[in-house]
C-alpha cells in the first residue's frame, strides 16, 4: 500500500506549483486553440503521470492503474451519454422534426433572449436535475444551434445556464456524495445549499442575457428575467428547505418554464432581438438565422417534433429514480475491483481525521446509466419518427466516428481527473486553500470551484474535498454544514470551465477544434460568480443577519 505525500519538497508553497503543473497544462493548451482539444488531453495526461510518479513518489504502477481506471469512467458514464444525446439529436435532424421544433420554439417567441432563458436555464434545469453528467449541456447547445445561435453562443451560453442547478442535478447525486463524505446529513447540506444558491439563480438569468446581448439588451426584457430568475429561485429554496434535496432541480425547472410561458401570454418585449450573434465580439463563429420554412408547420407537426424530447425526458427521469436503480442495478451490475489499485492507496491527515484507504471498483451499471435511458428513447423516438432498425444501426456508426475525437479527449480527461484524485495532486492544492485562516471561507468556496474544475463533476468535487472541509471548519470554529455547502455551491461555478463540459459543448454545437475559444469566453464568467459565491459565504460565516442562515 502506498500512502499520498502531500509535501514532498518540504515547502507547500512549491509542492502545489508543482502539483498545479497538470491542469495549468491542459488549460493552456486548450485555450491557445493551436493544440486540438484530444491531444492537448494526451500531453497533459502524460505530464499529470510524470509529476504523479518522479514528483509525488507515486509508484508507476499504481499510476498507470489510475489512470487507466479514469479512462473508463470517461467513456462510461460521460461519453456513454455524450454519445446517445447527440445520436438522437441527429435523428431528428435527419427527419426533419427538429427543424419543426425550432419553428415552435420561435412561435413562443421571436426575440433570441427570451429564447435563451426558456431553453439554455429552464429546459437545461431540468435536465440536469433528471441526468446531469454533461446532458443538459449537451441537449441545450444543440437546441440553441438550431435554432440559429453562433457556435460560441451556443455553447458559451449553455455553459453559463447550466451552473446554478448542478447543485442538486442528477436527483441530487451531488448531496448524497457530500453526505457520504462528511457523514452530514444530506437534507441539511441540501437546505444549507438551498440557503445559498438561490440568490444566484435569481442573478444567473440576468447575467446570461447580459454576456449575449449587453446591458442595454439585457435591461429590455427585465421583466421576463425577473420572471424567470425569481420563480426558480423560490421554488429551489423551497423545496431544498421544505421537501427534500432530490428533486429540487426538477421541481423548480417545472415551475420556471410554467411561469415564463404564462408570462410571455400578456407580456412581450417592445423590442424584438432577432440577432442570433453575441453581442461582444463574435467574429470566429458565423451566425446564421434560423432557416426559413416553405410553409408553417400544423399543430400536429408541432407536437409530433416534440415527442422525442418529451420521450427522452420521461425516459430520463424514470431512469434517474432511485427505486429504478433499486430494481435493476441488483441484476444488471458487473463490479470489477481494479487489480493493484483497489485499496493500494491511502489518504493520511491532514486531509482526512484517520488514514482511510481509497477503494477502486468499477461499477459498470449498464442498465441503469443514464446514458442507456438515452439510447432507450433514442430508439423508440427513432421508431416514432419512423426510422428503421437499418438506417438507425447506420446512424449510430455514423455518431461514433463524427465524436471519435470528443470521446477521446473526454476519456484522457478523466483519466487525469482520476489521477489527480489517486495521487494526492488535488489534495495538495487543497491544503494550500485550508491554511488561510479568517479567509477560509471565502477560499474554502474557491476549494469547492476548483474540485469542479479539475473533475468535471460537483460530485466528485464534494467526494474529494468534503472531509477536508470538514476537518479545517470544525478546527477553526465554523460551522461544518456551512463549508460543506459551500464546497458544492462554490463548485456550480467551476462546471463552465471544467475541460469535460467544454468538450460536450463544442461536440453539441459541431464546433471541433475551438474549445479555447470557449474556454476564453467562459472562464471570466465562472471566476467572477465563484467569487461572489465565496463572498457571501463569508457573510454567512461571520456578519449577522447572513449569518442567522447558517445551520449547525
Amino acid at each position: 500500500m502506498w500512502s499520498q505525500v502531500y509535501d514532498p519538497f518540504g515547502n507547500l508553497a512549491v509542492s502545489t506549483l508543482v502539483a498545479a503543473i497538470p491542469v495549468v497544462t491542459l488549460l493552456a493548451l486548450i485555450a491557445t486553440d493551436v493544440v486540438k482539444a484530444h491531444w492537448a488531453a494526451l500531453i497533459a495526461l502524460c505530464v499529470a503521470l510524470a509529476v504523479a510518479v518522479f514528483g509525488f513518489t507515486m509508484p508507476a504502477g499504481i499510476a498507470l492503474r489510475a489512470a487507466g481506471f479514469g479512462a473508463i469512467t470517461g467513456l462510461f458514464p460521460i461519453g456513454w451519454i455524450i454519445l446517445n444525446v447527440i445520436f438522437l439529436y441527429r435523428l431528428t435532424v435527419e427527419k426533419g422534426w427538429f427543424a419543426i421544433l425550432q419553428q415552435s420554439i420561435a412561435g413562443v417567441t421571436a426575440d433570441r433572449r427570451i429564447q435563451l432563458l426558456l431553453v439554455s436555464f429552464a429546459f437545461g434545469a431540468f435536465f440536469e436535475g433528471a441526468a446531469g453528467f454533461g446532458t443538459p449541456v449537451a441537449v441545450t447547445g444543440a437546441v440553441l444551434m438550431g435554432l440559429g445561435f453562433s457556435p460560441l453562443a451556443a455553447s458559451g451560453l449553455s455553459l453559463i445556464a447550466n451552473t446554478a442547478p448542478v447543485a442538486y442535478g442528477a436527483l441530487g447525486t451531488p448531496i448524497a456524495g457530500l453526505a457520504s463524505a462528511t457523514g452530514l446529513d444530506p437534507y441539511a447540506l441540501g437546505a444549507m445549499i438551498g440557503r445559498q444558491l438561490p440568490l444566484f439563480s435569481f442573478i444567473v438569468p440576468f447575467w446570461l442575457i447580459w454576456a449575449f446581448a449587453g446591458f442595454r439588451g439585457m435591461i429590455q426584457i427585465w421583466p421576463a428575467i425577473l420572471v424567470t430568475g425569481l420563480s426558480f429561485a423560490v421554488s429551489q429554496f423551497f423545496f431544498s428547505n421544505f421537501i427534500n434535496p432530490w428533486i429540487v432541480d426538477i421541481g423548480a425547472s417545472i415551475v420556471c418554464m410554467a411561469c415564463l410561458v404564462a408570462f410571455l401570454r400578456i407580456w412581450q418585449p417592445a423590442f424584438i432581438w432577432e440577432s442570433p450573434a453575441l453581442r461582444s465580439d463574435d467574429a470566429s463563429a458565423s451566425a446564421t438565422p434560423i432557416r426559413p420554412f416553405v410553409r408553417t408547420a400544423t399543430n400536429r407537426e408541432i407536437a409530433w417534433s416534440w415527442a422525442p424530447f418529451l420521450i427522452l425526458s420521461a425516459v430520463v427521469g424514470v431512469w434517474g429514480t432511485g427505486w429504478f436503480k433499486a430494481i435493476v442495478n441488483p441484476i444488471a451490475t458487473i463490479s470489477i475491483p481494479v487489480p493493484g489499485l483497489d485499496k493500494m492507496v491511502q489518504k493520511v491527515a491532514p486531509v482526512v481525521a484517520k488514514p482511510a484507504t481509497e477503494g477502486a471498483v468499477f461499477a459498470f451499471t449498464w442498465l441503469s446509466y443514464t446514458g442507456t435511458g438515452i439510447l432507450i428513447a433514442a430508439i423508440i423516438a427513432g421508431l416514432v419518427m419512423g426510422f428503421s432498425i437499418k438506417r438507425m444501426a447506420k446512424a449510430y456508426g455514423e455518431t461514433i466516428w463524427v465524436l471519435r475525437f470528443s470521446l477521446l479527449t473526454i476519456i484522457a480527461m478523466l483519466a487525469i481527473g482520476t489521477l489527480t484524485r489517486y495521487s494526492g495532486l488535488d489534495a495538495t492544492m487543497g491544503l494550500a486553500f485550508a491554511y488561510t485562516g479568517f479567509f477560509y471561507p471565502f477560499f474554502g468556496t474557491l476549494l469547492g470551484w476548483l474540485g469542479v474544475a479539475l473533475t468535471g463533476s460537483d460530485t466528485a468535487s464534494n467526494v474529494l474535498f468534503g472531509g477536508l472541509q470538514k476537518v479545517t471548519s470544525q478546527q477553526l470554529g465554523l460551522s461544518p454544514i456551512l463549508m460543506g455547502a459551500a464546497n458544492s455551491s462554490g463548485g456550480v461555478m467551476g462546471k463552465m470551465i471544467d475541460a469535460q463540459s467544454i468538450v460536450v459543448a463544442a461536440t453539441a454545437t459541431n464546433w471541433y477544434g475551438h474549445e479555447g475559444a470557449i474556454l476564453r469566453f467562459v472562464f471570466k464568467h465562472s471566476i467572477a460568480l465563484a467569487c461572489l459565491v465565496g463572498a457571501l459565504v463569508m457573510l454567512q460565516a461571520y456578519v449577522w443577519p447572513f449569518s442567522a442562515m447558517v445551520l449547525h
